[in-house]
């Protein structure tokens, strides 16, 4: 988990993301601008995570950051000034990062989702939300980017947490919306016995269909004028359909065994999104 102290390039590399990865096909200044913004993304989610914090040490974590977007406060991570740097040099508000922190503080006190209204909304804050700050730092002329922007978020996260299904369990999360349970007769007491059967098989492919839909949304709004610009949310699109993929050949075997494309197979994705803008 990284330091509040440590600096933006060594808080990506820590992280080994997919989102990190997609980097590699922008110019220097935005190169280093999306770092830092990552970094930031990263830091709030830890403090989410952090098993060692106690609740309220979270909160008041977050208050400090939440604070910091508008200007400089005690104790607040060295990375703020670069925060409150891309606010003022890109048209970032400081509500648009309220967003994602409203997002992470969700982790706080929900750990079920009864209704996939309820689950959008998270995964609006913490994905779509990231997405819409994320376009302005790639540059954009459509104002239909924006729509773009919502639908690959929702995508991405809800492909997140059918991988992460195992690993949320054991940090005592469920995202996946109870109402989507019992329309396939699974019970939360068979995922937490880690019951792998038709039942959640079905479940898996109805959440993974959904998934698709917010791709093929995704598709349909990128503007053709922004293909270009848009690269690097386009090669993290690649990544995770791969991904989500992979899931389904594999079965959803997300019980015992962890999925991720291999760094070959993530080069790929870039060299045919680059390939598809020349």
């Amino acid at each position: 988990m990284p330091e509040e102290s440590a600096s933006a390039e060594a808080i990506t590399r820590a992280s080994q993301s997919n989102l990190a990865f997609a980097f590699i096909s922008l110019g220097k200044e935005r190169r280093r601008d999306m770092t830092t913004f990552y970094a930031f993304c990263r830091l709030i989610d830890d403090i989410a995570d952090n098993a060692e914090l106690a609740p309220h040490e979270k909160a008041r974590r977050l208050r400090i950051w939440r604070e910091s977007l508008h200007r400089p406060t005690a104790e607040e991570s060295s990375l703020a000034p670069e925060i409150r740097g891309l606010i003022q040099c890109y048209a970032i508000r400081p509500q648009m990062l309220e967003e994602i922190i409203d997002g992470v503080e969700m982790d706080l006190s929900i750990t079920r989702y009864q209704t996939f209204a309820d689950l959008r909304q998270y995964c609006y804050r913490v994905a779509s939300a990231v997405g819409l700050v994320s376009i302005e730092i790639f540059g954009y002329r459509n104002p239909g980017c924006k729509e773009y922007a919502v639908e690959l978020g929702l995508a991405l996260q809800i492909t997140n947490i059918l991988r992460d299904v195992a690993k949320d369990l054991a940090a005592g999360r469920i995202y996946l919306p109870r109402e989507d349970l019992e329309k396939f007769g699974y019970a939360e007491a068979d995922l937490s016995a880690r019951t792998y059967d038709e039942r959640f098989l079905r479940l898996m492919r109805f959440e993974a269909g959904r998934a698709h839909e917010y791709f093929r949304r995704a598709a349909a709004a990128l503007p053709r004028e922004d293909r270009r610009a848009m690269i690097s949310a386009e090669i993290m699109g690649a990544i995770y359909r791969g991904l989500l993929r992979q899931m389904e050949r594999d079965g959803f075997r997300v019980f015992e065994r962890a999925y991720g494309l291999s760094k070959p197979a993530k080069f790929l994705c870039v060299l045919r999104q680059l390939v598809r803008v020349v």
